[in-house]
């Protein structure tokens, strides 16, 4: 089944520091001055670009529905478009994080892109 979902990747150390207050991105979102996301259908090519042999990380599903005007889908790579949050990311709009290891290959092994209790 085809989720609605879309997925941000961070640190983990990242995530629990947000996760007493409120998250604001990683690093690299508060200097591009959004909160970078991508779909399911765009999350494993962004991991293979961005977070490429980076151990550690976690994998936020987040409902697109409950971020309101804040969510703007906006062009990035070969003009495709990507969901970008311009402000903090509530947690309540958080369905699931899961920790996103490294493949004995050195590739991320993802979880399934689901909401709980849907089938992959």
């Amino acid at each position: 089944m085809k989720t609605d979902l879309i997925f941000h990747m961070c640190r983990r150390d990242e995530w629990q520091d947000a996760a007493r207050t409120a998250y604001r991105g990683s690093t690299q979102d508060e200097a591009d001055g959004f909160i970078h996301f991508s779909t399911a259908e765009q999350i494993v090519e962004s991991a293979a670009r961005h977070r490429a042999g980076q151990d550690g990380l976690v994998l936020i599903a987040v409902d697109p529905a409950a971020l309101g005007p804040a969510l703007r889908w906006e062009p990035a790579r070969s003009g495709a478009l990507f969901p970008h949050l311009h402000g903090p990311l509530p947690l309540t709009a958080v369905s699931w994080v899961r920790d996103l290891p490294l493949g004995a290959d050195g590739q991320h092994v993802f979880p399934p892109l689901t909401r709980p209790g849907e089938q992959p």
